[in-house]
């Protein structure tokens, strides 16, 4: 009952644990790849504008997961990513597209619209 009253003030404790694991997985990446990493999560979380903490967690353990995989592989930085980095983050970034804030928007749109004019009837 008191963990339920602590996560309505600070978020989910769970998720915040997965983020820390996180974290630390990522330091324990090559120089190199944990670089690369760095700059995908900052664009991720600029561009991205993940709001839900669920989502944002699962995409950040499969960017770690990608990286972990390519460097015990050896597979060279450009092979992840490929030449466009921008175009593989956005990529990326499609598969958790339900996280995002703009999503919310949308939906809060269609339903004013919805509202003032109508299911498909003109007012």
């Amino acid at each position: 009952m008191s963990m339920a009253w602590v996560e309505q003030i600070t978020g989910s404790l769970e998720q915040k644990k997965q983020y820390r694991a996180y974290k630390e997985r990522k330091k324990q990446l090559p120089a190199h790849y944990r670089t690369a990493t760095d700059a995908l999560e900052r664009y991720l979380m600029y561009f991205g504008a993940i709001t839900k903490g669920d989502v944002m967690v699962n995409m950040l353990e499969d960017l770690a997961d990608l990286f972990e995989q390519g460097a015990a592989a050896g597979t060279p930085i450009r092979a992840i990513v490929g030449t466009d980095p921008v175009g593989f983050a956005e990529e990326f970034l499609a598969n958790y597209a339900e996280g995002q804030w703009i999503n919310k928007e949308r939906e809060r749109l269609a339903k004013s619209i919805d509202a003032v004019a109508g299911n498909g009837q003109q007012p």
